[in-house]
């Protein structure tokens, strides 16, 4: 792992010391490259991904754009991948409920998802979240070589750089 996100999160107060910090930086790199990974399998573009700290962020895939009614899926993208970086994911009906009841303050992810749900399931957040689940769950490992690689590498990722290392097609998958 590259030192410097763990130094950034320490130096900048992020974290108390070096252990919270480097659980941060894996954390948020598991969250950045599911919105990345998400990004891909829809076939949206970005311009790059990063687990540089500052402000009320932690990282950010940057300049979205093309996802049309799936971008729901890349809001839930990264919260989809912290649960898949420990298999945590909401189990049955009522466990996913009470999950997105408590799902709000994350830089407006949540808030984006439950927008961008409309146009396929009205407001039916576990049915969006049930189809992001089956969509990004098989690309697990995508998702995780794309963490690996945001944690080794000291800057931020281009897209055709996260798209390589993450080994999907240009375009949405099938």
């Amino acid at each position: 792992m590259a030192d410097v996100w763990i130094r950034q999160r320490y130096d900048g107060g992020f974290a108390a010391s070096y252990a919270p910090a480097r659980s941060t930086a894996v954390r948020t790199a598991w969250h950045e490259a599911g919105h990345a990974v998400a990004a891909l399998a829809v076939g949206a573009r970005f311009s790059s991904a990063s687990i540089r700290a500052g402000g009320a962020t932690s990282g950010r895939v940057h300049s979205i754009h093309g996802a049309g009614e799936l971008g729901f899926v890349i809001d839930a993208g990264g919260q989809l991948a912290e649960r898949l970086r420990d298999w945590t994911l909401p189990d049955s009906g009522a466990e996913l409920a009470a999950w997105l009841a408590a799902w709000r303050d994350d830089g407006g992810d949540a808030r984006r998802f439950r927008a961008g749900i409309g146009a396929m399931f009205g407001a039916d957040e576990a049915a969006a979240w049930r189809y992001t689940e089956r969509l990004l769950t098989p690309l697990r490992p995508r998702i995780r070589e794309l963490a690996r690689a945001l944690l080794v590498h000291p800057r931020h990722l281009p897209y055709p750089v996260a798209a390589a290392i993450a080994g999907l097609p240009d375009g949405p998958l099938p």
